[in-house]
């Protein structure tokens, strides 16, 4: 239907060529050229026009063709799935949205686009289990995290399988409530952040740079937090992987957005901004300091080397750094 438009077009064209000519052999009859250039001139006006019409068809027969292929960045199935959602109204379920962005993940690996970038798709690959989460799944982590002496049941972690040299795989977020994951301390470390702009704002004190000065501070601190452990685990020889313990070093700002909001509530609604903070701190980084425990109890086997440090006393200190960590990345120089 394209082409026979592009078609008709093209015809179109050829009729005003012909108007064109017609209108030239008169300029030529009042020359005193008697007409007699109509026809060659016809015949070079016309041969660019057809060539020009048989380019239109070959485009819009072949429309990749001034692509170049482009269809590996854009895929029309995708956009259609993204169209439909729109018209049903289904933008809101989350198993169609992490379906289309799983989609387009694989796809993304698999067109081999990461592949230009060194080290992105190996970083992609390794990172994926970390955010394979749900909404249950958020929900229930964030209780463990805020309430964990609610839960009696077993802290350890869902085992799947092991493979041939011995290596035990475990279960995704998704299916393990014990599993570590990097989308909660992402998004709570975002929340943070903007919520120390929002209380620098309403002291009138607010400066683009406290953006990046809190994001600096808090991942300065976490990053020495886990260099430390690293080195506690190195010398009672633990094998833990170290997004491992990004991911529950990284729990403690779900507490400091707690203790940031209820002190910025509170502050605007009696004035008693810092006693709320401090209040909800005690709360939150004790329930952040017993996670910690379970979780560490859980992550250090059970022997270990008898040269190295006890493993009692490297799990209490784990557990404790959470009280530290908490109190120097706290921002309550402007609460009301």
């Amino acid at each position: 239907g394209s082409s026979g438009g592009y078609a008709g077009y093209g015809g179109g064209s050829n009729a005003g060529g012909g108007s064109n000519n017609n209108f030239g052999s008169n300029d030529n009859f009042f020359s005193g050229g008697m007409g007699q250039q109509q026809q060659p001139q016809q015949a070079t006006t016309s041969q660019p026009q057809q060539q020009q019409q048989q380019q239109q068809q070959q485009t819009s027969a072949n429309p990749n063709a001034m692509s170049g292929g482009m269809n590996n960045l854009f895929n029309p199935a995708m956009a259609m799935a993204a169209a439909n959602a729109v018209a049903t109204g289904k933008m809101g379920d989350n198993t169609v949205m992490m379906n289309m962005a799983e989609s387009m993940g694989k796809q993304f690996l698999e067109t081999g686009w990461a592949k230009a970038v060194p080290g992105l798709e190996r970083s992609m690959v390794g990172l994926r289990p970390y955010f394979a989460v749900d909404n249950k799944y958020v929900k229930r982590k964030m209780l463990r995290v805020l309430f964990p002496f609610a839960f009696r049941n077993s802290w350890a972690r869902q085992e799947v399988g092991a493979d041939a040299d011995g290596k035990i795989s475990y279960a995704l977020p998704q299916h393990d409530d014990n599993a570590p994951d990097l989308y909660i301390p992402t998004m709570s470390l975002l929340t943070y952040v903007l919520l120390c702009a929002l209380c620098y704002g309403t002291a009138g004190k607010f400066d683009p740079d406290v953006l990046p000065d809190v994001t600096t501070k808090c991942l300065g601190f976490q990053v020495l937090e886990v260099i430390a452990i690293r080195i506690g685990f190195y010398l009672m020889e633990a094998q833990v992987p170290i997004l491992d313990l990004f991911c529950y070093t990284g729990y403690k700002y779900l507490g400091l957005v707690i203790n940031m909001f209820s002190g910025i509530t509170v502050g605007h609604l009696l004035g008693y901004g810092h006693r709320a903070y401090y209040f909800t701190y005690l709360w939150t980084a004790t329930a952040v300091s017993y996670f910690i425990l379970k979780v560490m109890a859980n992550c250090i086997p059970r022997i270990t080397s008898a040269v190295g440090p006890k493993r009692q006393f490297m799990v209490l200190g784990f557990a404790a750094s959470q009280f530290a960590t908490c109190w120097f990345v706290s921002q309550t120089k402007f609460l009301e």
